[in-house]
């Protein structure tokens, strides 16, 4: 198959999963964000990647952010939240990470294929999205794609919208959002 027929059915399947998002579940995520001290993001390999690109726009939109695990990153209180981002919601370091929340009453969100899953029943927010495990051998989700790549694309464009969610809450635009860029550079 060619290139662009690949890209057109990985198009495809993340159309599909954004017709399966739950508008509740996601307005819930947003507005907790809203009522947040502090926002801090975690998760593991892509998907960890995806939520440093969340937090990246959550400072944009003035909201103090932070990934766990960088040496800036604050202590957490009960006023703030913890924002997971992982397809199997079972991620040891990530299951440590959501019980210390809990312990400091924090709220704590997950992201996730599986609501059920370990650090699903400990977060105060679940938010299902769809995708396929790396191992396929237990998923009955059809993609093309290897191994997590679908939940983690559909990830950042879930964080994506719920950035513009957020803006429009908030009345704002590009230029708001494009005066708190770095500007070092």
């Amino acid at each position: 198959m060619e290139t662009n027929l690949y890209l057109a059915e990985i198009l495809h399947e993340l159309q599909q999963g954004a017709n399966q998002l739950n508008d509740d579940q996601a307005d819930h995520f947003v507005e907790r964000i809203m009522g947040s001290g502090k926002v801090f993001v975690a998760g593991a390999g892509r998907s960890g990647l995806m939520a440093k690109a969340f937090a990246m726009r959550l400072m944009h939109m003035g909201i103090d952010a932070y990934v766990v695990g960088e040496t800036i990153t604050p202590d957490v209180t009960d006023k703030d939240m913890l924002i997971i981002g992982s397809g199997s919601g079972e991620t040891k370091g990530l299951l440590s990470m959501a019980e210390k929340a809990k312990s400091l009453q924090a709220a704590v969100a997950l992201v996730t294929i599986y609501p059920e899953s370990t650090i699903g029943q400990l977060a105060d927010i679940t938010v299902k999205l769809p995708g396929s495990p790396k191992d396929k051998s237990s998923s009955h989700y059809s993609t093309i794609q290897p191994m997590g790549s679908l939940f983690e694309q559909t990830l950042l464009l879930f964080f994506d919208a719920v950035i513009l969610r957020l803006m429009e809450k908030k009345g704002y635009d590009s230029t708001t959002m494009f005066g708190r860029h770095a500007n070092l550079e």
